[in-house]
């Protein structure tokens, strides 16, 4: 049986990835929050409870991707932002209905999340793509070789 540290070691690309991508998402959700509902606590509500349920989202979506494998970069950039921001959107919408007690300005938020949300995520997708942090060295030696053949 495998210690928690060595399944750590194995999963940290998929940690980190979470980790930064949580930060981009929380501050994105909180000043839009804001800017809908005019009011900052409950900005800084919708994007703590939504740390929290999104990390658990965006690890268990980074699991699945991992073993899919699609051998396409640029599809697999496209196809992940997609499926990542329909699961979020909904997130969004919910959490952000129930703490501010009003569903349409909660859709509100979600829809306007969705636009900033995509841009964002494929840039942070392809900020993660350039680096072979926390991969093993079979994968590493693909990706050298496919970005030299073209």
């Amino acid at each position: 049986m495998k210690s928690i540290f060595e399944i750590l070691k194995k999963r940290k690309r998929h940690i980190v990835k979470t980790i930064t991508w949580r930060f981009i998402a929380t501050s994105d959700t909180i000043f839009i929050a804001f800017l809908v509902s005019g009011n900052l606590n409950a900005g800084i509500k919708i994007g703590s409870i939504e740390v929290i349920s999104k990390m658990l989202l965006y690890y268990m979506h980074e699991r699945v991707w991992y073993k899919k494998g699609t051998s396409n970069p640029e599809s697999r950039h496209v196809l992940k932002t997609f499926t990542w921001r329909l699961i979020g959107t909904m997130d969004t919408i919910l959490i952000s209905g129930l703490i501010l007690g009003n569903f349409l300005a909660g859709g509100k938020i979600g829809f306007i999340e969705t636009f900033t949300k995509i841009i964002l995520y494929y840039l942070h997708e392809k900020f993660w793509y350039r680096f072979n942090y926390g991969l093993n060295r079979l994968r590493k030696l693909k990706r050298i070789k496919k970005k030299r053949n073209g």
